[in-house]
């Protein structure tokens, strides 16, 4: 995402990005990286886009319980600990922060059952949650 942040996001002048990264990361998807280095990702792309005058939402990844693709790596143990880095980020920095967890979670950091197939994808029910959380965000950074 870091890579094509210039021409997916910056080239388009938009007012707003929301950022939601790293669940693919820790599933390690790519190989390993940090929790550190996945912030480390999120902080650039914050300030990139900050340099282009676009306003900025961080978001909490959703919960996963486990990956079904890469069974045993602790994303219920990991994923927590990478939102309260970036809350900790957006609030030190100023920066619109949503909490997409919270709001999806089955109490054991995994994904309540109506809203995904696989633990780990939201389906219908989950976006429609994400796109509320969103959407009021947006529309305290830019009006209606």
């Amino acid at each position: 995402m870091l890579v094509r942040f210039r021409r997916d996001v910056i080239d388009l002048h938009p007012k707003v990005v929301i950022i939601l990264a790293g669940t693919n990361d820790i599933a390690q998807n790519t190989g390993y990286i940090s929790l550190e280095d996945i912030l480390g990702n999120l902080i650039s792309m914050t300030e990139l886009a900050q340099t282009h005058h676009i306003k900025v939402i961080l978001c909490s990844l959703t919960p996963a319980y486990d990956y079904p693709w890469h069974r045993g790596i602790q994303p219920n143990i990991k994923i927590p600990r990478l939102n309260a880095m970036i809350r900790n980020y957006a609030k030190k920095h100023r920066v619109t922060y949503v909490d997409y967890f919270s709001a999806m979670t089955d109490g054991n950091n995994g994904m309540r059952a109506p809203l995904s197939k696989d633990g780990v994808h939201p389906k219908l029910a989950g976006y429609k949650i994400m796109e509320k959380i969103s959407s009021e965000a947006i529309a305290k950074l830019v009006g209606k």
